[in-house]
Order: C-alpha cells, then sequence, then structure tokens
C-alpha cells in the first residue's frame, strides 16, 4: 500500500506532539497552609498585608529569589534572614513548621517564640504562610533544594543539563487577596451561682478568663496556658462551687458570677463592653471583688496582679490572704505574692484584664503565672499541653478553689486554721481539667474566627450550663465606622504546588520544535532530490 504526503506529514509531525507534552505540568500537590495575622488596631496596621500567591518556588539558599516563592525550614529562619529575603525582592514566603514539637529543647522553642513576635513587630506586604512539614511539602521542599537549578549552576553546560533534567514548581493560592471581614462580633459568656439569701442583698465575687488565643498564625495559635489554663480552671471551679453551694449547709452567703470573656488578646474587647452593660443595668457597683484568671499552668508560683493594692482589713485584703494561706497549705513551696502596677492611661494596650475593672473602679485582680504581662509566652503558636501544664492548673485551681471558699465561709478571718474546705467529695477533679485542656488546645481560637456559630461556644456554654444557672451570651459588634480592630479574612487556605519544568526549558522547547519542523519541511520541499541522490548514492558501485 502506498503512503500519501499527508500519512508522511502526520508521521513527521509525532515527535513534534510528544515534545510539546513533554514540558507541560506532570504532577500537583495541596496542603494546608495558615496565612499571617493581619489586622488594624486604632487604626494601626499588624501583621500580613497580602494572600495571593502564583509563582515560582525556590529555597532560601538560591541565588536568584526576586518574584519566586521562597520556602524555608522553620529552623533556618531567623529575623536576619527574613529581612535578606525581603532585600533580595522575595515574593512570598512559605515557613515549614515540624510537626512534632516533644523533641525540641525548651532553648529552641524560646528562640522561636522570639522569632514569632520579631515577625510581628512591623506589617509585611509579601504574603507569609505556615504549613507543617508532612511527606508531600517534605517532598516539594526536597527537590527544589535538591536540583541544581540554572542559577546556581556552576558552568553553562551544567545549566542546560539541568533544564532538561530537573522539574520545579509553581505555587499557587486557592485564595484571592484579603478582605475586611464585615459585621464582625465578640462573643462571651455568663453564668451566676446566687448564694444564700436575697440575691439583690448578697456581696458578689466574679471569676474572669477570656477564651480567645494569639500568635503569629490565628489558625495555629491554640493557647494551652494563655488562656487555656484560665478558662479550664474557670470551669472547674463553677463545677466545684456548685456542688458547694447544692448543699444547704455548704451555701455561702456570696453570688459568683463566671465570665468567660472575648476579645482578650484585643485589649480585652469582650470583657469591656460587658462591664458596660453589666454597670448600666446596676450589677455591678457592688461586686466586692472581680478575679481574672490568665496563664496559671506553666508553673507552679502564682501572682496576683492589682492595679491598687487592698486596704489593710477590707474584704479583698482577705481574700488575697486566703489564697496565700491555701497555697501554704497545699503546696508550702508555691510562692503567692503581690504585683501592683498601676494602670497606664497613655498606653493604648491593657496590660491585664483587671485593668478593665480597675479603670471603672471595680476592685479587681489577675492571677497569673506570670509576674509581669510583657511575656512573649502569652501570645504564640507554640504554647501547647503538656503534662507539666496540666499538673499545674490541678494544684493551682486547689489552691484557689481553697482559698476562694475560705473567703465566701469567712474562715480565713474567723478561724485561719480550720480544715482544708476543698477535699473529699469537693475536691479538685484532675480528669475533669485535663480534658478541658486538651480540648481547648486542639481548637484555635482567634478571636476572628469565633463568630456567633462557632461550635467552641456551644462547647463551653453547655459545660458552664452543668453546674451553674442564668447561662446567656453577650455580643459586642464592633463599630462600623471607627473600629477598634479591623479583622481580614484568608486566615488559612490551599497552596498547589505544580511540578513544572524551569521557564528557560521552554525556550530550548520552541526552538528545538522550530528546528525539527524546518528540518520536515525541508524533507517534504525537497523530497524527490534526497529520493534520487540516496538512489545514486546506494547504487554507485564499490570501487577496489
Amino acid at each position: 500500500m502506498m503512503l500519501g504526503l499527508e500519512d508522511y506529514v502526520e508521521f513527521f509531525l509525532l515527535p513534534a506532539i510528544f515534545l510539546s507534552v513533554f514540558g507541560r505540568t506532570s504532577g500537583v500537590h495541596e496542603f494546608q497552609a495558615f496565612r499571617m495575622q493581619q489586622f488594624d488596631l486604632h487604626g494601626s496596621p499588624h501583621g500580613c498585608r497580602s494572600a495571593y500567591i502564583n509563582m515560582e518556588a525556590r529555597p532560601a539558599m538560591a541565588r536568584m529569589l526576586g518574584r519566586r516563592c521562597v520556602m524555608i525550614r522553620l529552623a533556618a529562619l531567623t529575623l536576619d534572614k527574613f529581612r535578606e529575603l525581603g532585600i533580595s525582592g522575595a515574593g512570598a514566603v512559605v515557613v515549614l513548621l515540624p510537626t512534632n514539637l516533644s523533641d525540641v529543647s525548651q532553648e529552641v522553642l524560646q528562640n522561636w517564640i522570639e522569632l514569632e513576635h520579631g515577625l510581628l513587630e512591623d506589617p509585611i506586604n509579601i504574603p507569609v504562610y505556615f504549613v507543617y512539614e508532612d511527606s508531600n511539602v517534605r517532598k516539594v521542599y526536597n527537590d527544589i533544594s535538591g536540583a541544581t537549578t540554572a542559577d546556581q549552576a556552576s558552568s553553562a553546560a551544567a545549566a542546560l543539563l539541568d533544564i532538561f533534567s530537573t522539574y520545579g514548581y509553581q505555587i499557587a493560592t486557592a485564595a484571592s487577596e484579603s478582605k475586611p471581614l464585615k459585621d464582625v462580633v465578640i462573643p462571651s459568656i455568663q453564668g451566676k451561682l446566687i448564694g444564700r439569701g436575697v440575691e439583690e442583698q448578697l456581696p458578689t465575687i466574679a471569676i474572669v478568663a477570656h477564651y480567645d488565643t494569639y500568635g503569629i498564625a490565628p489558625n495555629l495559635a491554640k493557647g494551652a496556658d494563655s488562656n487555656g489554663s484560665g478558662v479550664a480552671a474557670l470551669l472547674e471551679m463553677a463545677r466545684i462551687f456548685s456542688r458547694l453551694y447544692s448543699n444547704p449547709k455548704t451555701h455561702a452567703g456570696y453570688n459568683i458570677v463566671f465570665l468567660l470573656s472575648g476579645g482578650g488578646k484585643f485589649n480585652f474587647l469582650g470583657t469591656k463592653k460587658w462591664i458596660e452593660e453589666q454597670l448600666d443595668e446596676n450589677r455591678l457597683q457592688d461586686a466586692e471583688y472581680v478575679l481574672c484568671l490568665d496563664s496559671i499552668g506553666h508553673t507552679s508560683d502564682l501572682h496576683i496582679h492589682v492595679s491598687k493594692p487592698p486596704k489593710e482589713g477590707s474584704r479583698a485584703h482577705f481574700l488575697i490572704a486566703g489564697f496565700k494561706e491555701a497555697a501554704t497549705r497545699h503546696t508550702p513551696s508555691v510562692n503567692f505574692t503581690l504585683v501592683h502596677k498601676r494602670v497606664n492611661l497613655a498606653d493604648e494596650q491593657l496590660s491585664w484584664e483587671h485593668e478593665a475593672f480597675s479603670l471603672r473602679r471595680v476592685a479587681a485582680g489577675t492571677i497569673s503565672g506570670w509576674d509581669e504581662p510583657d511575656v512573649m509566652e502569652r501570645g504564640s503558636i507554640f504554647d501547647q499541653s503538656s503534662t507539666d501544664v496540666v499538673k499545674n492548673v490541678v494544684q493551682n485551681v486547689e489552691i484557689l478553689s481553697e482559698g476562694l471558699a475560705r473567703h465566701v465561709f469567712a474562715l480565713n478571718r474567723e478561724n485561719a486554721k480550720a480544715a482544708n474546705l476543698i477535699s473529699g467529695e469537693w475536691s479538685v477533679n484532675g480528669n475533669h481539667l485535663k480534658a478541658w485542656i486538651n480540648q481547648l488546645s486542639s481548637v484555635p481560637r482567634a478571636a476572628q474566627l469565633i463568630g456567633k456559630n462557632h461550635p467552641l461556644l456551644l462547647t463551653l456554654e453547655q459545660g458552664l450550663s452543668r453546674h451553674v444557672k442564668d447561662v446567656k451570651r453577650y455580643y459586642y459588634n464592633l463599630n462600623k465606622q471607627e473600629p477598634e480592630v479591623v479583622f481580614y479574612d484568608v486566615t488559612s487556605t490551599t497552596l498547589y504546588a505544580y511540578s513544572i519544568k524551569p521557564a528557560l526549558f521552554d525556550l530550548f522547547l520552541t526552538a528545538g520544535i522550530a528546528a525539527y519542523l524546518g528540518v520536515v519541511f525541508a524533507i517534504i520541499q525537497y523530497f524527490g532530490a534526497i529520493v534520487e541522490f540516496l538512489s545514486q548514492t546506494i547504487s554507485r558501485p564499490k570501487t577496489v
């Protein structure tokens, strides 16, 4: 059977088609990525100001980083290195986080926490994402790190070989640029135990803990100590005192209010709104004391921070004395100290939650394991649950519950040597505390993530409702005209890593296809002459 010209053309075009397909993407990896904080506080921008990525991936050690997405392991990242990436013109940064922190030393963790806060000091104009280094991420990172890319090659020949033998990756985000969140609300949850007697005539003590967290990436901020420990302690104290109050013999003449406040990491906005509503309804003016709980799990020592030391002989004085007595009884080695610090009216940010009450002339103090407010651990993605955190919370809840019980039953004034109350059926339940801390530290609780329908709110509400009455929510709606804080969306997204040939490969591929087609065209154009030339060459007699 004779072949037509069209058949020859198709035959010769097959290699060109194969070459064009050879240069296309050969695979794609996808992984969850968590964007750096982005918010405006009192009109000042903070964190990462961009979210969209669509650029080639490069390791941090590459020579050419301009408009590239740089992938770097956390262990290799420093503030100086990050600034170098900015100077080099990097278009985006993806930081690889270790999946297991249990083997990381405290010294290394402390360095990472310092780096975390250093990155948040100034606004950053390029997208910054954090990903856990799973097998897919590790493959992409190893591929771009192991390949000798053209800009790193030692010679032109090595560069040409690299172009045809290695793959790169194009990193792209599923999300577009970030936008301000609208109709943001900050929820708080309140419950109450009513004392024996006429409710309106009884003194009131409030126990407050903010439930939200803070860190370099909202979706990674799970805060076991700050402030999961405070929330767990409040819920356990609600359980203990509800059991005490359920027995007529141990029903004290005090109302106890429990408040789980929102917006604690953003100047205690939820607490401020709750105070305003309580004062408007004349329900807080006569409060004897407000006890705020903040980060009580990282150490066994406790400090009560106050804006104004209580007068000797006052009820607030006896309350604090009761905590000291309880600490001595339970664990003599525990240091329970009073720290006095006035509210700095010139500072836009409050240091402790009790300061919001002090500004409204309500007696209050914050109990914390930290002896000063400006510690970086109070806002870090590396604040995770551990055996030590649970152990310290159990011990400290015993002290706080005993101290409060001695106060509401007047044992610290009338019979300081009385036996411990928080024992037997009223003992602290370590398993209960452990379960709460583990659950809280498994959920990102950044303020911008907690809306009206967030499952965490229902969990906390149900947990409080088991033990106290009149549980209800309060919502703080941010001012739409001049909001104190503006949150942005795209806190997490999917990153796609498309396996591609380097961009220069397309140039060589195009040139190769053009040259091949040129040869094919010449063969077809001069096919007869070529056949005649080959025939003469083959039929020519050999010379001896």
